[in-house]
């Protein structure tokens, strides 16, 4: 290779580089993933281990196996005990079972408990990301809300466009303020609430 095709080997990969480079910098959507990303990684360090292995015990009780080892359980148990009393031997539970229902309900607290433990978990990093999409919906009508402003400017300061009163668009460039929209809304549902109660 002579020293002309190496040169323009050398620039084609510096271009390329800087290409890479130019894309991350101004890649939106990787950006996002990675702070999605970054804060699912910052809540997960937070987690003690107890809330680890209480949640290691939940995502193994909803799975269908957990299932077939409870009947397969019951179903033994029930056999083991039929079987004694048909042999003459003292079963352990008679039946009706009350030391299997026992045992059952016990179990059905706990899993119960165990669930709950793992759902307030889980609602907090919902309530969490509520918040952060609440932001974010903010942030971005501030934007769309000066896009609509600039966009209004330049069609009032161009000679080629009439102007003319949009109140569509002038009711657009107003801001949205969030407490307003909550009252209103929760007014709306309260309406609609006595409306249904009477009707």
């Amino acid at each position: 290779m002579n020293e002309l095709e190496r040169a323009a080997k050398e620039s084609s990969d510096s271009n390329t580089d800087f290409d890479k480079k130019t894309k991350e910098q101004v890649d939106p959507i990787g950006q996002n993933i990675e702070t999605i990303a970054d804060l699912h990684i910052r809540m997960e360090k937070k987690v003690d281990r107890h809330q680890r292995s209480i949640e290691t015990v939940t995502a193994f009780l909803g799975r269908p196996r957990f299932l077939y080892i409870i009947l397969t359980f019951v179903a033994l148990w029930i056999l083991m005990n039929v079987a004694l009393i048909l042999s003459g031997f003292h079963p352990i539970d008679l039946p009706p079972f009350n030391l299997l229902q026992g045992i059952i309900s016990l179990s059905a607290l706990l899993m119960t408990t165990i669930v709950l433990i793992t759902q307030q978990r889980q609602n907090r990093v919902t309530e969490l990301r509520r918040q952060l999409d609440l932001q974010v919906n903010l942030l971005v009508e501030q934007k769309v809300t000066k896009l609509i402003a600039l966009v209004e400017e330049l069609r009032q300061d161009s000679p080629h466009v009439q102007n003319r009163q949009d109140p569509e668009v002038e009711a657009l460039m107003e801001p949205v303020n969030p407490h307003e929209v909550v009252t209103t809304l929760n007014q709306m549902i309260k309406d609609s609430a006595r409306k249904m109660e009477k009707g």
